[in-house]
């Protein structure tokens, strides 16, 4: 635990084949990540980790059954009301990020409040990426930086992959240090992309409910074995 990543990244897989295993429906799945979600990151606070990015919902996401989509949308907004006082008592900024098109307005507030009660946290930077998806991201940046260009605020020659990072939705974080995704999948799934060029990968053969602060401990001290060059030999 003497190697603490600075920024964490988790993509939290196996919700559905969870609940699939006990015999219990997808809802039951969701509801108990998002238990663990909660418990993880209180501890991500408490051993000092200060960025976390989740992967919650991606733009692909919404191709699933109306039924699940739905539930998932009410799922996030009690999740969000009912976090952000418990994140302020523990010092913890919740940051969404996103497209907020296609979410619904009630939604779209308990993210902002969410937001709002916390923007004074210190300890956690907890990013939430909801309605996320890579390459949308990127698309969305190129187009800001090409208005810029359009409106001589920026010239062509300045573009860098500086100018292109302070468009993410991730500027206000540096890059991810270590990615974990569970379920036993082997693939990024247009998670950050751009952001994990130089990340250290942990595949993890567990599904996200099942997912313990021992694991997140057990994962820290793989990523200290590890030597990070950069590409440099």
């Amino acid at each position: 635990m003497q190697n603490i990543p600075n920024h964490i990244a988790i993509i939290m897989d196996g919700n559905r084949r969870w609940a699939k295993l006990k015999g219990l429906p997808a809802t039951d799945g969701h509801k108990e990540g998002a238990k663990v979600l909660e418990e993880i990151s209180r501890y991500a606070n408490k051993i000092g980790i200060k960025y976390m990015t989740v992967y919650a919902f991606s733009t692909e996401n919404w191709k699933r059954a109306e039924s699940e989509v739905n539930m998932l949308m009410a799922l996030f907004e009690t999740y969000l009301e009912n976090y952000s006082k418990k994140a302020k008592e523990e010092n913890i900024k919740v940051n969404v990020i996103g497209t907020r098109m296609g979410l619904s307005d009630k939604l779209i507030k308990a993210i902002q409040n969410c937001e709002d009660i916390t923007k004074d946290g210190t300890g956690l930077n907890f990013n939430i990426a909801l309605n996320y998806g890579s390459r949308e991201e990127i698309t969305h940046a190129v187009k800001e930086i090409a208005k810029k260009v359009s409106l001589k605020k920026l010239e062509v020659e300045d573009i860098s992959e500086y100018i292109i990072e302070q468009h993410l939705y991730t500027a206000h974080a540096p890059n991810p240090d270590l990615v974990i995704r569970t379920s036993g999948e082997l693939r990024l799934s247009n998670f950050l992309m751009w952001q994990v060029a130089y990340a250290e990968f942990l595949f993890i053969d567990k599904n996200w409910p099942e997912f313990t602060e021992n694991d997140l401990d057990l994962a820290i001290e793989e990523y200290s074995k590890r030597n990070r060059k950069y590409g440099a030999k």
